[in-house]
């Protein structure tokens, strides 16, 4: 590079994925989408919520992606579930190659982007320190020289000498941060694996990765969809939407207000809440609208707080009572369900309004990006709804979580 002031530099990059390319990770897997799909039927392995441009032969997930990042900047990218966010990642960390454009870096890379990334599993902790650093280009001396100090950070040292396929996906993380953290590298890359490590850890792992920035001058570029993680790390931000770059800023809080919904003057614009707008229609489940409550009844705007009482409320219009009908609230978190709410077992449709109220106590769940979707149905005969669904964000992490019990109350 001719500036050495730049570490990572990206020129007109894209990446092209044809669809109909069947790989899953698995030969059963494969299996499974290739018999739904001479079938006609739905993929069961296919990825819900992607907003690519797409056409019958495949997509981008990435466009014409421009930008460049000065070393020592802690830059946190930022976007929606499918906005490309890890295959960019994944093009940075060299694991694919770019349909088109460029990539220029100036450095070592080390990449975290999924647990067990770069790990031998039939190698033990150790072994894999050694193997990591190897492919940094250190020798044996100097990976000498960081290992105890590794080996302390993971806090994993009794079980170091043991095969790393036995390890518990949170004991992976401790140590494949470890490794990244300290072994010699200019750019430390890191995704949302973070999130499976406990909170003690995540805060940990948050200020090692301030210390090296700060500290030694590392470049650092951070996934997550916890927002105040990455206000509290990043200085500067990307936001990234259906595969395109939509902002870049020298102020990560404007990159997080953007993401949110904000004004410029840190205003909200969204609210959390769904108002039917006629598209969903039905004689025995009519909802009408969908938000999220403080305590007091008001609706809340902008994210919410992890130390916070909520509830969700459902108001539902009925023209035609029916015992069949069933109805439920799914919580979604990165694709996998985190939450269901039922129907009351116990609750009969009363004709016109029924409105119903969802609990949702603090610290129930942990910070995050959430979709929250809702599902109706005549018991079997046919859907009525499936599904309406928008995110929200939950911020703040301080307290460790709760096992707590929704409750579900009937307003009127």
């Amino acid at each position: 590079m001719a500036n050495n002031d730049i570490a990572i530099k990206v020129e007109n990059l894209s990446k092209y994925y044809k669809l109909g390319v069947i790989n899953n990770g698995t030969l059963f897997r494969d299996i499974q989408s290739w018999w739904a799909r001479i079938r006609g039927k739905e993929d069961p392995h296919a990825k819900i919520g992607s907003k690519y441009d797409h056409s019958q032969e495949g997509f981008w997930a990435l466009k014409d992606l421009n930008f460049e990042i000065k070393k020592g900047d802690r830059v946190g990218i930022i976007g929606h579930n499918g906005a490309g966010k890890s295959t960019l990642l994944k093009l940075l960390s060299q694991i694919t190659a770019p349909t088109e454009g460029n990539i220029k870096i100036n450095g070592k890379i080390a990449s975290l982007l999924e647990v067990g990334t770069g790990f031998h599993p039939e190698m033990t902790g150790r072994e894999n320190i050694y193997m990591n650093g190897a492919i940094l280009g250190m020798s044996h001396d100097e990976i000498d020289k960081k290992v105890d100090a590794i080996i302390e950070f993971s806090e994993i040292g009794e079980h170091i000498d043991t095969p790393v396929k036995r390890y518990s996906s949170g004991m992976y993380v401790r140590l494949a941060f470890a490794v990244a953290a300290h072994l010699d590298s200019d750019i430390l890359i890191a995704d949302e694996v973070l999130a499976v490590g406990d909170a003690a850890f995540q805060k940990k792992a948050l200020g090692k990765m301030n210390e090296l920035s700060s500290g030694e001058g590392r470049t650092v570029l951070f996934v997550s969809h916890n927002m105040e993680q990455v206000k509290n790390l990043c200085n500067k931000g990307i936001v990234l939407e259906k595969g395109r770059v939509v902002r870049q800023d020298d102020d990560i809080e404007k990159s997080i207000n953007y993401y949110l919904g904000k004004n410029e003057d840190n205003s909200d614009v969204v609210t959390t809440s769904w108002k039917n707008d006629g598209r969903v229609w039905d004689e025995s489940f009519n909802p009408l609208s969908f938000e999220i409550l403080t305590i007091d009844d008001k609706v809340v705007t902008g994210p919410l707080d992890y130390e916070k009482d909520y509830k969700v409320r459902l108001t539902v219009d009925v023209k035609k009572p029916d015992s069949n009908v069933d109805f439920w609230i799914a919580c979604y978190k990165g694709g996998e369900l985190f939450f269901n709410l039922p129907m009351p077992s116990d609750f009969k449709f009363k004709k016109n309004k029924n409105v119903f109220d969802f609990f949702m106590p603090k610290t129930t769940i942990l910070p995050g990006l959430y979709t929250f979707t809702l599902g109706s149905s005549l018991k079997n005969i046919k859907w009525i709804v499936n599904s309406f669904e928008f995110e929200i964000t939950i911020m703040t992490t301080i307290l460790s979580p709760k096992q707590r019990i929704f409750e579900t109350m009937v307003v009127c």
